[in-house]
């Protein structure tokens, strides 16, 4: 069986203090009270056939509802202890995220209630400084924020 492969950018922007990272908050109610560890860099599977890159890139528009150009550096592939595979590229941008217009999932809720309910698979973006962003990223993610802080230091 293959793995289990996400695509995914940290778009960064440098400020006065250091460089600022974008990261979103995952929506449901599963994550609704979750702040430490429990961010994301914007990432989503790699459709069959589909360019780990331009998943990437899909996977942002369709979590933030607006798209990104600009030069894109890989990153190391990232593996979590899940199992998955992440690939990601840093991207340099400076985006308004105070209205994020992620696309929908549905899911039963209340649990074993039969009833469906959907939900924004983004419920929040935010800029963050490096420290910060380690607080909050995803513990499989680390490695991600760690290359990249490392690559921007030079």
């Amino acid at each position: 069986m293959a793995r289990e492969t996400s695509a995914g950018l940290l778009v960064y922007r440098l400020r006065e203090g250091g460089p600022e990272f974008l990261l979103v908050h995952p929506g449901g109610p599963y994550w609704a009270k979750k702040d430490a560890a429990g961010w994301s860099i914007p990432k989503g599977l790699v459709g069959e056939g589909e360019a780990a890159l331009a998943a990437a890139r899909r996977e942002f528009a369709e979590e933030l509802g607006q798209a990104i150009a600009g030069e894109a550096t890989p990153l190391a592939p990232c593996l979590t202890a899940g199992g998955k595979l992440i690939l990601a590229w840093l991207v340099e941008a400076d985006l308004d995220v105070s209205a994020v217009r992620s696309n929908l999932f549905e899911m039963e809720w209340p649990p074993r209630s039969g009833r469906r309910a959907s939900f924004p698979e983004i419920d929040k973006a935010g800029w963050f400084d490096a420290e910060t962003a380690a607080w909050k990223l995803h513990r499989g993610q680390q490695p991600i924020l760690a290359e990249a802080v490392s690559r921007l230091k030079t």
